[in-house]
């Protein structure tokens, strides 16, 4: 199973739209503190509507939890510094997606041990896609390559 995690991330409504992704995906969150919120935030809550019920979430204290908890699994960094593009890399199943926070992205030392894909923009202008839209491109891409 395809598994999605966030380092670090700060803006509630993103983390919740991607929960309510992963919801209707049946995919496993995973968020690594700290947070740039509270989990009982309301705009957290207000973006994942009413299917919280319904998304596995784990929230890790720090990169080694989620290092252990990710045994057996490989890392896909999705940054805009990712060396292939992100539709032309093989996902496999047990494949963690990982995504950085809003204003810095993935730390450094995660990017430069595990491969990174990048989503193309065409506007040089434009540093960054919004997170939750990048968590979506990545993980309906990753099931699409698998056939789920």
């Amino acid at each position: 199973m395809l598994q999605v995690a966030l380092i670090y991330p700060e803006i509630p409504p993103n983390t919740g739209n991607i929960a309510r992704t992963c919801a209707a995906t049946n995919t496993h969150l995973h968020l690594v503190e700290p947070l740039g919120f509270e989990i009982s935030d309301r705009q957290l809550k207000r973006a994942g509507i009413d299917y919280w019920d319904y998304v596995n979430v784990t929230v890790h204290p720090n990169i080694e939890s989620l290092r252990e908890a990710s045994k057996g699994g490989r890392w896909i960094c999705f940054s805009a510094r990712g060396a292939k593009h992100f539709r032309e890399f093989q996902y496999q199943d047990g494949d963690w997606l990982l995504f950085g926070s809003e204003s810095s992205g993935l730390p450094q030392e995660v990017l430069a041990n595990n491969p990174a894909v990048y989503i193309p923009m065409e506007n040089p202008n434009v540093r960054s896609l919004n997170l939750s839209v990048s968590a979506a491109l990545g993980l309906f891409e990753a099931r699409r390559q698998l056939g789920i």
